[in-house]
This record gives C-alpha cells, sequence and structure tokens, in this order.
C-alpha cells in the first residue's frame, strides 16, 4: 500500500510541476483587440447578489469593437429580473422557460442565449464569476494564436468557509495532477479534455457545426460534454490558466456547496466503477500516508510531502492558499463524503439545483 501511495505521489507531482510549467496561461493584455463580433451570454436563476458585480464586469470589457450582452433570466423568484431591468439597454435581457423533457435548466437557458445572436464568438458566462477589463479580449488573441475554435479560461476560485477552502482548491490541483495538459491539447481526445463552464469562449460556427446544447441537453457536467462534442466534432480547443483575468466565488455557504456537488459528482468519474477506481486513488493519495506517517513509518512522511508539494505548486500556479494542501487528508474525507452523497441522493432521486430536479 505505501509503495502504491509513494508511486502515485510521484506521479501527482509529476504531472503538477510538469503543467505548471508548460501549460496555456492568459494573461492581462490590455493591447489585444478582438475585431469579430462577441456576444457575452449570462444565464441567472436566482442571482440577485451577483447581478451588479458581473454586469459591472462585463460592462467594463475593453478590446471588443463588436460586443453584445445578453442575459436570460430563468424564471427566478428573487430579485434578479428588477435589478438586470436598470442595466437595460446596454444589455439585453430575455425571459426563460421552463425546460422542455429532457433538458436541464441551465443547459436549455445557454441554448436560449446562443440561439438569440448571430455573433462569431460566444462567451458563456456564470453570474459568480468577475472579469479583468481585457479578459475577453485577451482570451480571443491567445485562441486566434494558438489556433483554438473554443477555450475555457479556468478562473481564480475564491474560497472563504472551512469546507470550501477545503474543496475548491481540489479543482484546479485534479486536473493538473492527472492530465498531461500540452499532450492532451495535441492529440485533441475527448476523453482527456478539461473544461470549465463558468467562463468558457466558443467560435459560433463551431458550436452551431456540433448542434450546439442539444447535444448534450441532458448531461450535469455540461462543459466537460461540451468540449468533448466540440473535440469529437474536429474543433481545437482547451484549458487554459487564467487566474490573473477571472475569479469566481461558486458557493456563499457549506450547504450550497454540499449540494453543488453532490449534483454532479455521481457523473464526475464516468459510472460506478469509475467512482470506486476514484475513491480507491483517494484513499491511497489522502489517507494512506498520513496514516502510516502517525503509525511512525517514515515513508509515510515522504508520500505526504509529494502529495502536499503537489497541491502547493498547484495552488501556487492558480492563485490560491498553498498553505492549505496541509490539509489534503481532511479535504480527501471531504470530498469522500460529497462523492457518497451524490450518489445516495442520486439512488433516491432527490438531486436538484436552483429548485430543480437535475437527474
Amino acid at each position: 500500500m505505501l509503495t502504491t501511495s509513494l508511486v502515485l505521489g510521484l506521479i501527482a507531482c509529476g504531472f503538477v510541476l510538469v503543467n505548471s510549467i508548460s501549460m496555456r496561461v492568459i494573461t492581462p493584455n490590455s493591447a489585444a483587440q478582438a475585431q469579430s463580433s462577441v456576444a457575452i451570454l449570462i444565464p441567472m436563476r436566482n442571482e440577485a447578489r451577483n447581478v451588479g458585480g458581473v454586469i459591472s464586469s462585463v460592462l467594463d470589457q475593453q478590446g471588443l469593437a463588436h460586443r453584445t450582452i445578453t442575459v436570460l433570466d430563468d424564471q427566478s423568484s428573487d430579485a434578479t429580473l428588477s435589478l438586470l431591468a436598470a442595466y437595460e439597454p446596454a444589455i439585453s435581457v430575455l425571459h426563460g422557460n421552463t425546460p422542455p423533457d429532457g433538458w436541464l435548466g441551465k443547459i436549455y437557458a445557454c441554448s436560449t442565449l446562443a440561439g438569440a445572436t448571430e455573433s462569431d464568438y460566444i462567451v458563456f458566462l456564470d453570474a459568480d464569476v468577475r472579469l479583468h477589463p481585457s479578459a475577453i479580449a485577451s482570451t480571443i488573441s491567445a485562441m486566434e494564436r494558438w489556433g483554438w475554435d473554443f477555450a475555457s479560461p479556468y478562473p481564480r476560485e475564491l474560497a472563504r468557509g472551512l469546507l470550501e477552502r477545503l474543496i475548491q482548491p481540489l479543482l484546479q490541483w485534479s486536473w493538473l495532477a492527472s492530465v498531461p495538459l500540452r499532450i492532451a491539447e495535441r492529440l485533441q481526445q475527448p476523453s482527456m479534455v478539461i473544461a470549465n463552464g463558468q467562463f468558457m469562449i466558443i467560435k459560433r460556427s463551431a458550436y452551431l457545426a456540433i448542434e450546439g446544447h442539444d447535444t448534450i441537453k441532458g448531461e450535469v457536467l455540461d462543459d466537460l460534454e461540451l468540449a468533448r462534442a466540440l473535440v469529437r466534432g474536429g474543433f481545437r480547443g482547451g484549458v487554459a490558466e487564467a487566474s490573473r483575468i477571472a475569479e469566481c466565488r461558486m458557493y456563499q455557504s457549506a450547504s450550497e456547496l454540499i449540494n453543488g456537488y453532490t449534483k454532479s459528482l455521481w457523473r464526475a468519474f464516468g459510472g460506478i466503477f469509475g467512482t470506486l477506481v476514484a475513491v480507491v486513488l483517494l484513499a491511497f493519495t489522502g489517507l494512506a500516508p498520513i496514516i502510516a506517517a502517525l503509525a511512525g513509518q517514515p515513508w509515510g512522511w515522504i508520500a505526504f510531502l509529494l502529495v502536499f508539494l503537489s497541491r502547493a505548486v498547484s495552488a501556487a500556479r492558480t492563485g490560491s492558499n498553498p498553505t492549505i494542501g496541509l490539509l489534503h487528508p481532511l479535504a480527501t474525507l471531504a470530498l469522500m463524503y460529497l462523492i457518497a452523497l451524490s450518489w445516495i441522493r442520486k439512488s433516491r432521486g432527490t438531486l436538484q439545483w436552483r429548485g430543480r430536479t437535475v437527474a
């Protein structure tokens, strides 16, 4: 067991170090200019707390010669719609409908938004994301340099509460420690695609060629599945580290985080077998080393330090706190709990998000 933990720790550390040096990075570029037309699309459902921040953020975007901003109010029961009205006509506001059978709410909202534009580039943006003034122009400029048809600029993930601090840094670490990003970019294999729907830019021609969100209308991991559909369609793109141009606080409380993760973790590893494999790997990397170390085995400390080093480098590269990696065993336990809870809720048919059943 300890040998396995050491090997996995070395692999994770190696991947993180190589990826941190070689990965694509998008930085603020005040000289970036996008001459193509750009549609900024924001789905909102009960986002009153985020209206002012995200709308101000997109209105401040620079370097966009032809820009439109469209928000879809997805049957909000709070003050979202009235707050949006204060920004018209600088933005356009659409009114969402109940999703048809087989569609998840956010996916249907994004599809509706995309169907309302003819711009060259489509920018999907979550309401809890805040952008640097040159974020969109810098990303499009990078896409043109790299020959990409879509890009997933990964924001800096903000975390305040204890559970957020434990779980949120695992997002970037998980793919930095497991996927050779530049090789994945070169191979363009759907199974190696990484994506984050918080902030995603796609050429509209590519989006239409794969029939947009219609191809993934029931997928809880819509961002990842949309990126995979694009790759299967022959289009190039991938994830880029973007902590200097975007930030996001996904959840405002522990209960929000639990509901947010449990709605999709059952699907994150491909099925029950993949989930069991993931849990075993988590146990070997997150729990076995510290148990062995506390039992007096020096190799346990080495395995633990390898994983901590991978966590610290990942955090430093993505703009979060490197010291939180010291709590990796606790974070592992928390993630295991969320995975188990996700499957329990899935089996009971009680998975919900924003008041809607998701699976």
